[in-house]
């Protein structure tokens, strides 16, 4: 007997949006709810084995490779598939939504890869979800001129060989579609959704190109999410008829247990790797997430303190690049964030500055790329890369066996001499105001303080929050005394910070917007004694559209 036809999705609570037809066709449907059935059921199993693991670091309080998967550490033969010739040098990569302009200015920036972002740098709205997919099937036909309504200047592509090349992000497995459900109401998963139209809709396209359909895969905590990604790329390559190993997926490396897992990862998704990347801000969540009732010794400090040079943060990055090159796969290196003022050049000395060691120390460690987050930073990435790799696309032939790190150095938090300070509070509340206001208007790359920050940014900044206060954290206020972190002190800033965005913006800007809102989220999953496992799990249900 024949399988049974998918469950036709409905599309609900949903506003029409102008060219949706061309994205949310019957068979783009059909594929996606396709993927829905077949593997919507495994991705709530390994969630809910998220939720075991975590409790057993709570009872435990340490991390360890897996001893169950030893054997793929150990076997020396195994490599992951040889890079596509578009994937082969992506030595600065940089970030960003795809909303129209986005999209133009990322794939003219001079970077060799777009991280075309469906995830952290965008707020999930309906539109954002349709019109991001509608802009990238216009880059790739060529039909993306774009005239700003506001300033009336033009964007239009460069020629097709000098745009960088496409990789994707989806959603991470934790997240669902509410204006996408099955026959029985259930939501389709985000990830299913974004790759699904993404992969349906343009995969022989890219190929036609001389491109691939590439995906960056986001919120990875284990080797078996990654084979459930393989499954999905093995079947999907399938259905349409096109040929297995095309697909090519960078995982984050941005949960600590992941950290234990690289090779692992690897290993499951070996058709269809292309490498690793090290990140900082979902990292460092992570840390906080799941070592937050681990006592004082996991306590991290300041989170502009925490910089890839902190002993357990170069732990991890070695063993990244040493995993990737021992595998045949690219190590891809963390975001610079900055930017640039138009108004203030010093500032913009400095922060260059700052940059550039950081793009320098990871060409010399032996990264084969890394992320800017603003078409300025790209010459400064792409001169520290190009002093290192030369004509060279990558250096994966640096294997860095120097490389020894166990599994202690992974956690080793309070190696880093640093301690949270009433500075800090401050800036976590503000920033995560700030961009929680922005995300709920249906902006998820927001510029704060001269630094690009996205969903991650107000992860790490609520959780410092939750975990100063529940660890009793103290530290001198700005008059000299000494304080005890505590709900109360939380309010007072956040308060305080909602009256100077108030007198700074105005009356009626500050009305028309969600400020509140924002101030009351923040508070809620700061403040709560049930830690939110993600920020933006609360914040869609208050997202509209």
């Amino acid at each position: 007997m024949s399988a049974p036809a998918p469950s036709p999705l409905a599309i609900v609570d949903a506003e029409p949006l102008p060219r949706q037809e061309e994205v949310l066709t019957e068979a783009a449907l059909a594929f996606v709810a396709e993927l829905h059935r077949r593997f919507t059921p495994h991705r709530d199993e390994l969630l809910a084995r998220r939720a075991e693991r975590r409790a057993e670091i709570a009872r435990t309080s340490t991390l360890d490779f897996l001893p169950e998967t030893a054997a793929i550490r150990a076997d020396d033969s195994w490599k992951v598939a040889p890079s596509p010739a578009a994937l082969d040098d992506r030595r600065v990569e940089i970030t960003g939504p795809t909303d129209r302009k986005m999209t133009i200015n990322a794939l003219n920036s001079g970077a060799k890869v777009w991280l075309a972002d469906f995830e952290d740098a965008s707020a999930p709205t309906w539109e954002n979800v349709v019109l991001g997919q509608l802009n990238l099937i216009d880059a790739y036909t060529r039909n993306i001129d774009f005239t700003d309504p506001r300033s009336g200047k033009s964007y239009a592509l460069r020629p097709a060989d000098e745009l960088a090349t496409v990789v994707m992000r989806p959603r991470g497995w934790h997240l669902g579609e509410r204006h996408l459900v099955d026959a029985d109401g259930t939501q389709v998963p985000g990830a299913l959704v974004d790759f699904g139209l993404y992969f349906f809709h343009n995969a022989r396209r890219l190929l036609d190109l001389g491109k691939g359909p590439y995906f960056y895969l986001p919120k990875t905590e284990s080797h078996l999410e990654a084979r459930l990604w393989n499954e999905v790329f093995v079947f999907a390559q399938d259905h349409l008829g096109i040929p297995q190993g095309t697909v090519r997926a960078t995982v984050l490396i941005e949960t600590i247990t992941a950290a234990y897992e690289m090779e692992e990862i690897l290993y499951e998704l070996r058709d269809h790797a292309s490498g690793l990347n090290a990140g900082r801000w979902d990292y460092l969540f992570s840390i906080v997430k799941n070592f937050r009732d681990g006592g004082a010794k996991f306590v991290l400090p300041d989170r502009n303190a925490v910089t890839m040079t902190a002993p357990f943060m170069r732990a991890y990055t070695e063993l990244l690049v040493r995993t990737c090159h021992k595998r045949g796969a690219h190590a891809i290196g963390g975001m610079a964030a900055f930017i640039p003022s138009r108004r203030d050049a010093e500032v913009n000395k400095v922060a260059f500055e700052k940059v550039r060691a950081d793009k320098d120390r990871e060409a010399n460690d032996g990264f084969d790329g890394s992320w800017v987050a603003h078409p300025d930073l790209v010459p400064i990435a792409m001169e520290s890369f190009d002093r290192v790799l030369g004509d060279k696309p990558n250096q994966k032939d640096r294997l860095r066996e120097d490389v020894d790190v166990k599994a202690a150095d992974l956690i080793a938090v309070d190696s880093l001499d640093a301690r949270p300070t009433y500075n800090g509070l401050v800036n976590a509340v503000q920033v995560g105001i700030r961009y929680i206001e922005a995300w709920l208007r249906g902006l998820g790359a927001v510029a704060i303080f001269n630094l690009m920050e996205d969903a991650a940014t107000a992860e790490i900044s609520r959780s410092q929050i939750w975990q100063w206060i529940n660890a009793g954290v103290e530290f001198e206020d700005p008059t000299g005394t000494t304080v005890k972190v505590t709900p109360e002190l939380a309010r007072q800033v956040a308060a305080e910070e909602l009256a100077d965005i108030r007198a700074e913006i105005g009356e009626e800007a500050f009305t028309a917007d969600h400020w509140q809102q924002a101030h009351d989220l923040l508070l809620q999953v700061a403040l709560d004694e049930d830690y939110a496992d993600f920020l933006t799990l609360p914040a869609y249900e208050q997202l509209r559209g």
